[in-house]
């Protein structure tokens, strides 16, 4: 009688606990084809249609003001004005104020021309940081806290102006790029170029690092203090190249090839995407010319891509690194990615934007994060929300309350 009972008890034990189980068990993970992206309506990932449409009017709304002909926006532009601000890359003209709402891992809502390819700007920048990524996963940087000048070989640039009937200078002229040949440079470690706080000094592609975003004193830029490794942050594009060049020197391949090999195709990207460099930053290495490619576009060039691509590259650093079985990006460096810079509390690695303590985007978790680029380019993440927010050509004052709205739209 005792054995029945007992019996009977774990019959009902189960009959409880398994649809308990059933209903616990999380739905798998989708990861959207190459060439396909599914659509759900908005009720089916638990969000209001008419609120999300209200975010999504609002977004159409507040298109920045800046022109479309983005060589006469960069002229228009302090960039412009700047010492040796001209441009030394390609420039084209954008497309009107575009955006993509994922949830869930599915797309939502879609405005403008998500499918047209344009300048990311500095969202390259994460692009770039991510190929260092692998040069790490792959043990060809062994501590990001390692001085980069041990890692470099000399780099010969491509200089076919330089006619051998045209040499009165060639006592003086350097026939190889050495980006850490000063005292200074050679205290910089990877770690400092990742985060912008490397201080780096120097002349790289015709472009001085004083020369972006100068100080007001023109009598300070050559001059200037200069800073230990880690001691200061300055966003600077002179700097970002410097690091460019170095993964070049260190992968021996051009960046598209491995960010193409390595991350674009797993993801399923499509084959429009182009990632350039300057007229000017060519190297001969083992034998063949490469371009070094530009981490932004402030002097033109960079990522060129649409925002259905953007939002695949956003996904996969919502997903920590993993498309599908596939951990593409190590854990290890993305958890390095996503720690505050000490001397600025809201960048990792470029460029990804923290919202350390709210700072970022009020209206957000403290926990997403955002790969951003003039224009403004906005990959926003939300991994608390399961949320990808793409939004391109948007007035930058206007993200936030885009984000807030979004985010009003959850049930």
């Amino acid at each position: 009688m005792k054995y029945l009972t007992y019996l009977h008890c774990l019959f009902i034990g189960l009959a409880i606990t398994l649809p308990a189980t059933a209903r616990q068990k999380k739905p798998a993970i989708y990861y959207p084809p190459p060439g396909n992206w599914e659509h759900r309506a908005a009720g089916t990932v638990g969000m209001d249609s008419v609120l999300l449409q209200e975010a999504v009017a609002f977004a159409q709304a507040h298109e920045t003001k800046e022109p479309r002909d983005l060589k006469k926006a960069h002229y228009q532009s302090a960039f412009g004005r700047e010492p040796f601000g001209y441009p030394v890359g390609p420039l084209k003209e954008r497309g009107p104020q575009t955006g993509l709402i994922i949830k869930n891992g599915y797309i939502v809502a879609e405005w403008g021309e998500p499918g047209r390819v344009d300048q990311t700007f500095s969202v390259a920048k994460s692009f770039l940081s991510s190929v260092a990524g692998l040069a790490y996963d792959a043990g060809l940087i062994a501590s990001v806290d390692d001085k980069v000048y041990t890692y470099m070989a000399p780099i010969i640039p491509y200089e076919p102006g330089r006619l051998a009937a045209d040499k009165s200078d060639a006592l003086l002229h350097k026939d190889v790029i050495d980006l850490f040949d000063t005292d200074h440079n050679r205290t910089i470690a990877w770690n400092h170029l990742l985060r912008q706080t490397s201080d780096w000094e120097g002349t790289l592609w015709g472009k001085p690092d004083w020369a972006d975003r100068p100080t007001q004193n023109p009598d300070e830029w050559q001059t200037r203090k200069r800073n230990a490794p880690g001691a200061s942050y300055k966003y600077n594009d002179t700097r970002v190249n410097v690091l460019a060049l170095a993964l070049l020197n260190l992968w021996r391949q051009p960046l598209p090839l491995v960010l193409k090999e390595k991350i674009m195709d797993p993801i399923g990207a499509s084959r429009t995407w182009r990632w350039t460099g300057y007229e000017n930053s060519w190297v001969v290495m083992d034998g063949q010319l490469m371009q070094s490619v530009s981490g932004g576009s402030h002097w033109g060039g960079g990522l060129f891509i649409s925002a259905y691509d953007q939002a695949r590259f956003g996904y996969l650093t919502l997903r920590n690194g993993k498309w599908k079985d596939k951990q593409l990006i190590s854990e290890a460096w993305l958890k390095m990615a996503h720690t505050p810079t000490p001397v600025q509390p809201t960048y990792g690695f470029m460029n990804f934007y923290l919202n350390t303590d709210k700072k970022l985007y009020a209206s957000a978790p403290a926990s997403a994060f955002a790969h951003i680029g003039a224009g403004p380019n906005i990959i926003y993440v939300d991994p608390e929300n399961d949320l990808i927010i793409v939004a391109r050509w948007i007035a930058g004052s206007s993200m936030n309350e885009l984000i807030e709205k979004v985010l009003k739209s959850k049930r």
